[in-house]
């Protein structure tokens, strides 16, 4: 299978715990791990993360974005231009590969995925989840902000299944220039707008609850579901749980639903990963 990440320097270890949930719960698979970044990054930090990932098994690929893409795109200290690159990942993995994972690095995977990433596109271009199907968050203030009248849903982008072959065809930086240039001002989650807004009617909606599991909203899907999607149910069938928002499981002053169970995972990381012996390399 393979996976994409985008990070910063200071996201490393967050990526480092969702990647170790991932094999934890996949411990049949094979990853590649494709890691989109600038190329400022400290090099001390990359050289870790290659030793962690090939102490999980996992194959690293480490991918140096050009500063000058999306230089000129709307950035902030919440939404650095990283946050750009998975609209522009076709255009830096290797031609041979047709279909990848994107994660975000602030979840867990709890279940296998299989299925799902092999799960058929349907002639679209994304698989991915949204947050505002069922409960109808904002649904007609999205509609009238990013211009997208005929899309029903708002999908979030921290899991995206990418048709690589397809968004290869389709996806060109000169649209989603354009679309920055025209609705810069009404952009208040950059990357995710500008995907709903110029790819929403290409993107196969998977269940929420199941894919991309918002932890905001524990009480809200609960409701929904007539009370059957509690916490026995979560960690037996949810696959990502998606700490989205901007409080933090890996802050210690994070409270939510599942705080105790990222910090289980945050703590494996030390104590059977990274206080294991460096393997031995050629």
């Amino acid at each position: 299978m393979n996976l994409l990440f985008s990070i910063t320097d200071n996201y490393i270890h967050q990526l480092e715990t969702t990647l170790f949930s991932i094999k934890c719960n996949n411990t049949e698979q094979q990853f590649d791990v494709y890691v989109l970044l600038a190329n400022t990054e400290n090099s001390d930090n990359l050289i870790n993360l290659k030793i962690f990932c090939r102490k999980l098994g996992m194959i690293l690929h480490l991918i140096q974005v050009p500063s000058s893409a999306f230089a000129a795109a709307p950035k902030s200290s919440r939404y650095p231009q990283t946050i750009y690159y998975r609209l522009i990942a076709q255009n830096f993995l290797p031609k041979q590969i047709d279909r990848i994972l994107y994660l975000d690095c602030d979840l867990l995977c709890l279940n296998p995925f299989k299925d799902f990433y092999e799960s058929a596109f349907q002639d679209n271009l994304y698989t991915a989840a949204s947050h505002t199907e069922n409960i109808k968050i904002g649904r007609t203030f999205n509609k009238i902000r990013l211009g997208n009248y005929d899309v029903d849903n708002y999908f979030n982008s921290g899991v995206l299944l990418m048709n690589l072959k397809l968004i290869r065809q389709q996806v060109n930086l000169a649209d989603i220039y354009h679309y920055i240039d025209s609705k810069s001002l009404q952009l208040f989650l950059p990357d995710q707008d500008i995907l709903n807004a110029l790819y929403g009617d290409k993107i196969k909606a998977v269940a929420d609850v199941l894919y991309n599991y918002d932890t905001r909203y524990f009480s809200a899907y609960k409701l929904l579901n007539g009370g059957t999607t509690d916490l026995d149910w979560v960690v037996q069938n949810t696959v990502f749980l998606h700490f989205c928002g901007q409080g933090k499981p890996w802050h210690k002053s994070y409270s939510g639903k599942f705080a105790a169970l990222y910090k289980y995972y945050q703590w494996l990381v030390q104590r059977d990963v990274l206080a294991f012996p460096n393997p031995v390399t050629d």
